[in-house]
Protein backbone atom coordinates (compact mmCIF):
# COMPACT_ATOMS: atom_id res chain seq x y z
CA UNK A 1 0.00 0.00 0.00
CA UNK A 2 1.75 3.51 -0.95
CA UNK A 3 2.44 5.99 1.83
CA UNK A 4 1.02 8.85 0.02
CA UNK A 5 -2.21 10.67 0.05
CA UNK A 6 -3.37 9.32 -3.40
CA UNK A 7 -5.09 5.98 -3.07
CA UNK A 8 -3.69 3.29 -5.60
CA UNK A 9 -6.42 4.07 -8.10
CA UNK A 10 -7.46 7.22 -9.27
CA UNK A 11 -11.41 6.89 -8.87
CA UNK A 12 -10.37 6.65 -5.07
CA UNK A 13 -8.21 10.23 -4.53
CA UNK A 14 -8.95 10.94 -0.86
CA UNK A 15 -9.28 14.68 -0.14
CA UNK A 16 -7.91 15.84 2.99
CA UNK A 17 -9.38 18.74 4.40
CA UNK A 18 -7.11 21.55 5.90
CA UNK A 19 -6.24 21.86 9.54
CA UNK A 20 -9.44 24.32 11.09
CA UNK A 21 -8.18 27.71 12.04
CA UNK A 22 -8.49 28.37 15.62
CA UNK A 23 -11.41 29.55 16.73
CA UNK A 24 -12.19 31.37 20.14
CA UNK A 25 -14.41 28.78 22.53
CA UNK A 26 -17.93 29.72 23.25
CA UNK A 27 -18.56 31.69 26.01
CA UNK A 28 -19.25 29.67 29.18
CA UNK A 29 -23.47 29.35 29.89
CA UNK A 30 -22.52 28.72 33.32
CA UNK A 31 -23.18 32.18 35.25
CA UNK A 32 -26.12 32.75 33.41
CA UNK A 33 -27.40 29.56 33.67
CA UNK A 34 -26.91 30.14 37.76
CA UNK A 35 -27.65 33.40 37.93
CA UNK A 36 -31.05 32.71 36.58
CA UNK A 37 -31.52 29.75 38.07
CA UNK A 38 -31.30 31.58 41.61
CA UNK A 39 -33.25 34.92 40.61
CA UNK A 40 -36.11 32.25 39.44
CA UNK A 41 -35.92 30.68 42.93
CA UNK A 42 -35.79 33.48 45.21
CA UNK A 43 -37.66 36.28 43.61
CA UNK A 44 -40.98 34.00 42.34
CA UNK A 45 -42.24 33.00 46.01
CA UNK A 46 -41.31 36.54 47.05
CA UNK A 47 -43.40 38.16 43.83
CA UNK A 48 -46.11 35.82 44.11
CA UNK A 49 -46.68 36.72 48.24
CA UNK A 50 -46.82 40.14 47.77
CA UNK A 51 -49.24 39.39 44.46
CA UNK A 52 -51.32 37.06 47.31
CA UNK A 53 -51.08 39.71 50.11
CA UNK A 54 -52.11 42.48 47.81
CA UNK A 55 -55.16 40.55 46.21
CA UNK A 56 -56.08 39.89 49.67
CA UNK A 57 -55.79 42.71 50.95
CA UNK A 58 -58.24 44.48 48.03
CA UNK A 59 -60.13 41.35 48.73
CA UNK A 60 -61.42 42.27 51.99
CA UNK A 61 -61.13 46.11 51.29
CA UNK A 62 -63.56 46.02 48.48
CA UNK A 63 -65.61 43.03 48.32
CA UNK A 64 -66.17 42.12 51.89
CA UNK A 65 -66.96 45.97 52.52
CA UNK A 66 -68.25 47.01 49.48
CA UNK A 67 -66.22 50.30 49.88
CA UNK A 68 -65.51 52.01 46.29
CA UNK A 69 -62.32 53.59 48.08
CA UNK A 70 -58.63 52.52 47.51
CA UNK A 71 -56.07 50.35 49.23
CA UNK A 72 -53.20 52.39 48.02
CA UNK A 73 -51.46 49.53 50.11
CA UNK A 74 -52.76 46.95 48.51
CA UNK A 75 -52.05 48.42 45.05
CA UNK A 76 -48.31 48.82 45.71
CA UNK A 77 -47.93 45.13 46.92
CA UNK A 78 -49.75 43.91 43.55
CA UNK A 79 -47.95 46.18 41.51
CA UNK A 80 -44.77 45.11 43.22
CA UNK A 81 -45.49 41.34 42.90
CA UNK A 82 -46.15 41.93 39.23
CA UNK A 83 -43.29 43.71 38.91
CA UNK A 84 -40.81 40.85 40.19
CA UNK A 85 -42.84 38.35 38.53
CA UNK A 86 -41.95 40.08 35.14
CA UNK A 87 -38.01 40.22 36.32
CA UNK A 88 -37.93 36.41 36.66
CA UNK A 89 -39.90 36.58 33.04
CA UNK A 90 -37.28 38.71 31.63
CA UNK A 91 -34.52 36.55 33.34
CA UNK A 92 -35.27 34.12 30.61
CA UNK A 93 -33.30 36.19 28.45
CA UNK A 94 -29.89 35.00 30.07
CA UNK A 95 -31.26 31.49 30.73
CA UNK A 96 -34.29 29.79 30.49
CA UNK A 97 -33.56 28.08 33.65
CA UNK A 98 -35.08 30.98 35.81
CA UNK A 99 -38.61 31.18 35.15
CA UNK A 100 -39.29 27.27 34.31
CA UNK A 101 -37.52 26.73 37.67
CA UNK A 102 -39.20 29.58 39.48
CA UNK A 103 -42.58 28.84 37.84
CA UNK A 104 -42.31 24.48 38.36
CA UNK A 105 -41.75 24.74 42.12
CA UNK A 106 -43.42 27.85 43.25
CA UNK A 107 -46.10 27.62 40.70
CA UNK A 108 -47.26 24.35 39.67
CA UNK A 109 -45.57 21.45 41.66
CA UNK A 110 -48.13 23.13 44.15
CA UNK A 111 -51.15 24.49 41.95
CA UNK A 112 -51.37 20.70 40.88
CA UNK A 113 -50.76 18.74 44.18
CA UNK A 114 -54.09 21.52 45.36
CA UNK A 115 -56.10 20.35 42.83
CA UNK A 116 -54.92 16.45 43.28
CA UNK A 117 -55.50 16.29 47.05
CA UNK A 118 -56.89 19.52 48.33
CA UNK A 119 -56.12 18.41 52.00
CA UNK A 120 -51.85 19.15 50.79
CA UNK A 121 -53.27 22.80 50.16
CA UNK A 122 -53.78 23.09 53.17
CA UNK A 123 -50.55 21.47 54.69
CA UNK A 124 -48.51 23.61 52.24
CA UNK A 125 -49.79 26.67 53.93
CA UNK A 126 -49.70 25.54 56.85
CA UNK A 127 -46.26 25.54 56.81
CA UNK A 128 -45.90 28.77 56.64
CA UNK A 129 -46.33 31.15 59.78
CA UNK A 130 -49.91 32.38 60.21
CA UNK A 131 -49.82 36.38 58.51
CA UNK A 132 -52.04 37.93 56.28
CA UNK A 133 -49.52 36.40 53.67
CA UNK A 134 -50.19 32.86 54.60
CA UNK A 135 -54.49 33.68 53.99
CA UNK A 136 -53.87 34.87 50.56
CA UNK A 137 -51.65 32.24 49.19
CA UNK A 138 -53.90 29.97 50.30
CA UNK A 139 -56.55 31.86 48.36
CA UNK A 140 -54.18 32.75 45.37
CA UNK A 141 -53.60 28.63 45.45
CA UNK A 142 -57.13 27.49 45.48
CA UNK A 143 -58.25 29.66 43.21
CA UNK A 144 -55.79 28.23 40.64
CA UNK A 145 -53.53 31.46 40.68
CA UNK A 146 -50.58 29.59 41.36
CA UNK A 147 -51.01 27.22 39.10
CA UNK A 148 -51.50 29.28 36.06
CA UNK A 149 -49.03 31.97 37.07
CA UNK A 150 -46.55 28.76 37.29
CA UNK A 151 -47.33 27.70 33.81
CA UNK A 152 -46.74 31.29 32.59
CA UNK A 153 -43.30 31.77 33.81
CA UNK A 154 -43.02 27.96 32.45
CA UNK A 155 -43.93 29.29 28.81
CA UNK A 156 -41.57 31.97 28.81
CA UNK A 157 -38.98 30.29 30.26
CA UNK A 158 -39.23 27.43 27.08
CA UNK A 159 -40.15 30.45 24.51
CA UNK A 160 -36.94 31.98 25.65
CA UNK A 161 -35.01 29.11 25.25
CA UNK A 162 -36.57 28.22 21.62
CA UNK A 163 -35.64 32.14 20.48
CA UNK A 164 -32.02 31.30 21.44
CA UNK A 165 -31.66 28.12 19.72
CA UNK A 166 -32.83 29.89 16.73
CA UNK A 167 -29.95 32.08 16.52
Amino acid sequence: MPNHRYAEYEDEYEDYEAAPEYEEPAPGRGMPRLLSALGGLVLTPIGLSLLAWGGLRQQQLIQATASPSRDAMSIALIAGGAILLLAVAALGAASASGPILGGLIWGVAPGIATLAVPNWGFKLVNMMPKSDIAYGIMDFLFIGGLLGVGFLLIGTGLASALIRRRR
